[in-house]
């Protein structure tokens, strides 16, 4: 690390009490300040270190030293910028050119200033500080708590993806854990242009930092009849069953695990009862001893709907049976009033699960502060990120935790998956179709379940079913193809590989202890391997090597990495099955396990091959996961137009947690019997009954907003996901699909460039509207429209039969209708027509956008001819990159820029002179540029006609 020279108040001594000073100790990247007062909750030593111009490390500590383990997150500064130290009473400062942090000696509360010392944040009065004690298998630590102030104008994203279609957290709450649809980033960008990462890897809490409570805990419950002490449940079985309806006392209603006893059960009930086509009512009334926002959290499997004081607070939700999902909701109750409360449930399946926990209120003023919980940390360590704008923000984020490498260009493409291909004709066959009917594909996927039933984690193939697995992947690259492979942290007990893990201590022990067995044929024992020690991981790495690497697959599907060794088990189970890890407890290490599962590969393959680019797509993530060129999906989530909608939000609050490389399932993973029973119907009498009619209308709308995403992917179960088995030719659904993925194709410069700005600049793909139009407040709220990249505007339909839908247009520009090219004024909310094949596009003006030629896959061929829209209305600029798509020769700025610009008040588009250059690289090409503007509407499509001129790298003006 280089040392450049900072200043002390003395630049001589370097213990407590120096500079005759008994309170601050400076260090050769920023200071330690002792605390005065004497609590043991508090913190006794609180530590800044300057990490950037505009990045500062702050770490406290109840002890009288510091932890020296080093951040499983952070990365080494690669210099020390200058810092001075100075001291004004019991307030010690330390400040870079851009920001200054202090900390008042007597309470360790710190605040930031910018360089004009204007307040940026500041920790809860008198610190914000708590510490408490903790010790899990023989390791002693700190449950911590860090409270920051916030005003009412506040607005926080990021800390993952989440699934309850949430956008904005201020004054809301957020658990932070890894499970199937949920990742939890523990970062916050603020609209006060901020960030705050906290570096725990525990379970996490932003908010409130209580567990939600059950629900006699906070109310009086009285049963249908009056009597206190509980709800009534009624389970109503099927009329064939035979049974007879049961009713009983509810005291709680907290059906959300299996029971660890019994790994069959989640509810008591009486043997044989059948569960599945039952009809059960939770149902009487509560009566809040306080009143104020009660804030409620819904687990939920099969068909839910919750009614409070008569009212439907949550209309019917949908999950399958073995992965339930959490919805919040909110409801302001007056202490002594009883009201009414009624769940009504219909399980789905012969185990389902089903809870409703609360909140008490909080004051509003507290409830919207920025407030972070960790169940075991060694210390408290968080980094404060100041920037200019949000992306200066993410930029310092990736500057801490590193950047993100460009992925490779196909995986840009289109991507086919299914669950599953069951053989390789299956799989070929697919991607043989794409090509007949010419549409554009690059990337196929090959889900879990390839190999034999009984040798998971022996990254062998099924010879029954993938007879020559070489030729099955050669087959796909001779189409101009790629394919992806799911690989798993888990092994089956008979395996070698697990062998090779397990005389190493390097295997989580629990559930082969427990014996538990996984949903395959009769069942098989299992365990998982230990991420976090680093010899496992080049171990995990060289079995990937020594089976598949040979047969030139092209990237890795790092499934179920969060890692989820059981489903649906308490959080205590969780964290016996997950550990101990080689770094100490899981209870500490807890939600890091995905990141040191990407690092194994890209490390690995990376030692192997450094010229040709990583791709890893995990279904859990942490913070630092973008260095890695790891990609996450949002995981096995359901076909419900709610679960769609929630995927934009989940995806928005992703992108700006720093990650940029973000998909999902399009058209939903788990999916509904009634879509099953419409396919099959229509396979028998090729008749569209009303919930095949609503399937189809479903992915055709998921389509729409998943070719505007950084990744384009479709993926789930039964019905099949290719679009000619969704519907036929000429169908509305298969046109509008066929469409945006052309669409996409000829997008690809563009999306490549986004791709090479995240590398270049810290550019974030996916933006939530926040982002570009930080002074318009009307933005801050909004979740269900964004950018993709600078200039689109995307708003996707998420109703269904809804043909048009409300649409804000930010008011510090100008848009253009994408489809007729004509001017909208911004500032303005308004209903546009949203027919079935189309999804709203808008364009800002003062927008320059590449499209190039109709290609099949991203690499068929070069852009020699790229159509140049020029959205008139205000100055433009977008600077084309491109580079050889697949290697590393990147790094060694082997890469060409040709910039561009728009002068509204002159008319003038000028085509600057390319920088840089690389193999194989266009040395001359046609630029057609389309110029559109109020009094020259243009949609575009290959009938719109402009200026057409050759470019070879020279500087080029034209008239407008």
């Amino acid at each position: 690390m280089k040392i450049k020279l900072f200043s002390y108040c003395l630049l001589t001594g370097l213990l407590l009490g120096s500079c005759n000073n008994k309170v601050f100790q400076p260090t050769e990247n920023g200071v330690i300040v002792r605390i005065q007062q004497k609590n043991e909750n508090q913190p006794q030593l609180v530590r800044l270190q300057v990490v950037g111009e505009k990045l500062i490390h702050v770490s406290a500590t109840p002890l009288g030293k510091f932890s020296k383990e080093k951040s499983l997150i952070a990365i080494p500064p690669e210099e020390q910028v200058p810092f001075t130290v100075l001291q004004s009473g019991d307030t010690i400062s330390v400040s870079t050119q851009e920001v200054k942090a202090s900390v008042l000696s007597s309470t360790g509360e710190v605040w930031f200033t910018d360089k004009n010392g204007k307040l940026i944040l500041q920790e809860n009065k008198g610190g914000g500080k708590h510490f408490t004690p903790i010790e899990i298998e023989g390791r002693k630590g700190y449950t911590i708590r860090q409270v920051f102030e916030s005003p009412d104008n506040e607005a926080f994203y990021g800390l993952g993806q989440h699934q309850s279609e949430e956008f904005n957290y201020k004054g809301k709450n957020e658990e932070l854990f890894q499970y199937n649809t949920k990742v939890s980033v523990p970062f916050i960008v603020s609209n006060k242009n901020y960030g705050i990462l906290l570096d725990s890897y525990s379970l996490c809490r932003f908010g409130n930092p209580n567990d939600y409570s059950q629900l006699g805990e906070v109310f009086k419950l009285y049963d249908k009849d009056g009597k206190e002490g509980a709800l009534t449940g009624t389970y109503i079985p099927s009329e064939h069953s035979g049974k007879e309806t049961l009713v009983r006392r509810e005291p709680s209603l907290y059906f959300e695990h299996l029971k660890r006893e019994d790994l069959s059960k989640v509810i008591n009930l009486p043997e044989g009862f059948p569960f599945m086509g039952s009809k059960v009512c939770f149902e009487g009334t509560i009566e809040p001893s306080q009143s104020g926002e009660f804030k409620f959290i819904l687990y939920y499997a099969g068909y839910t709907k919750v009614y409070i004081d008569n009212k439907l607070v949550v209309p019917e939700r949908w999950r399958t049976a073995w992965n339930p999902n959490s919805y919040k909701f909110s409801v302001n109750l007056t202490a002594g009033k009883k009201v009414p409360l009624k769940v009504e449930w219909e399980p789905d399946g012969s185990v389902s699960y089903s809870g409703l926990r609360v909140l008490s209120p909080v004051d509003p003023h507290e409830q919207g502060k920025q407030s972070w919980w960790s169940e075991m940390t060694q210390q408290l360590d968080y980094y404060f990120i100041a920037g200019n704008d949000m992306d200066d923000v993410i930029s310092g984020y990736r500057t801490l935790t590193g950047k993100a490498p460009i992925m490779p260009k196909w995986a840009m493409g289109y991507w086919q998956s299914r669950e599953r291909y069951k053989t390789a004709d299956e799989m070929l066959t697919a991607f043989k179709t794409f090509r007949e009917r010419r549409i554009p594909i690059d990337n196929i996927v090959l889900d879990w379940n390839h190999w034999p039933e009984n040798a998971w984690g022996s990254h062998e193939f099924d010879k029954q079913f993938f007879p020559d697995p070489k030729a099955m992947v050669d087959s796909i690259h001779a189409m101009n193809g790629r394919m992806m492979i799911s690989v798993w942290p888990k092994f089956y007990i008979n395996t070698e590989h697990y062998k090779e893990f397990d005389k190493n201590g390097w295997i989580y022990q629990q559930s082969v202890k427990d014996s538990l067995r996984d949903w395959v044929g009769p069942g098989y024992h299992y365990g998982f391997y230990d991420a976090y020690n680093a010899d496992a991981r080049k171990l995990f790495w060289k079995q990937m090597y020594e089976h598949y690497y040979p047969l030139n697959i092209d990237a890795w599907w790092m499934d179920a990495s969060e890692p989820n060794i059981r489903d649906c088990t308490d959080m205590q189970y969780r964290k016996d099955l997950c550990g101990p890890t080689a770094l100490g407890p899981s209870a500490e290490y807890f939600n890091a396990y995905a990141l040191m599962n990407a690092e194994a590969i890209y490390n690995g393959q990376r030692s192997v091959d450094n010229n040709k680019r990583v791709f890893l797509l995990t279904r859990s993530g942490f913070a630092g996961l973008q260095r890695y060129s790891t990609a996450t999906w949002s995981g096995d989530i359901a076909t419900r137009w709610e679960d769609m909608k929630a995927q934009i939000t989940a995806g928005l609050n992703f992108s700006v947690s720093g990650i940029p490389y973000w998909t999902m399932d399009i058209g939903g993973f788990c999916v509904e019997s009634r879509y099953v029973k419409g396919q099959t119907e229509w396979n028998k009498t090729q008749k569209e009954n009303a919930d095949y009619k609503e399937w189809r209308e479903l992915n055709t709308r998921w389509y729409q907003f998943g070719a505007f995403c950084p990744l384009f992917r479709a993926h789930g179960q039964y019905p099949f996901r290719e679009i000619w088995e969704i519907a036929p030719e000429g169908h509305p659904a298969y046109n509008s699909v066929v469409y945006y993925t052309k669409l996409r194709y000829r997008l690809m410069p563009y999306i490549y460039t986004l791709a090479g700005m995240t590398w270049l600049n810290d550019y974030t793909i996916m933006r939530p509207l926040v982002m570009d139009f930080a002074a318009d407040e009307n933005v801050n709220n909004i979740g269900d429209q964004f950018m993709f990249g600078p200039s689109i505007m995307v708003s996707p339909v998420y109703q269904y039969e809804a043909r048009s839908r409300e649409i804000y247009f930010p008011k510090s520009s100008d848009w253009y209708d994408f489809y007729t090219g004509k001017l909208q004024k911004g500032g303005i909310r308004k209903n546009v027509d949203a027919p079935y094949e189309r999804i709203p596009l808008f364009v800002r003006a003062g927008s320059i956008i590449p499209f190039g030629p109709e290609i099949q896959y991203t690499d068929e061929k070069k852009a020699d001819s790229i159509k140049l829209y020029v959205y008139q209305g205000a100055d433009a600029s977008f600077t084309l990159y491109e580079d050889e798509g697949t290697n590393y020769n990147y790094e060694k700025n082997r890469y060409a820029l040709i910039p561009m610009t728009y002068d509204e008040t002159s008319h003038q588009l000028i085509i600057g002179e390319r920088k840089g250059e690389f193999d194989g690289m266009l040395q001359e090409r046609t630029f057609e540029i389309i110029p559109v503007s109020k009094n020259n509407p243009q949609a575009f499509n290959d009938k719109a006609k402009g200026i057409t001129i050759t470019y070879n790298g020279s500087l080029q003006k034209i008239q407008l």
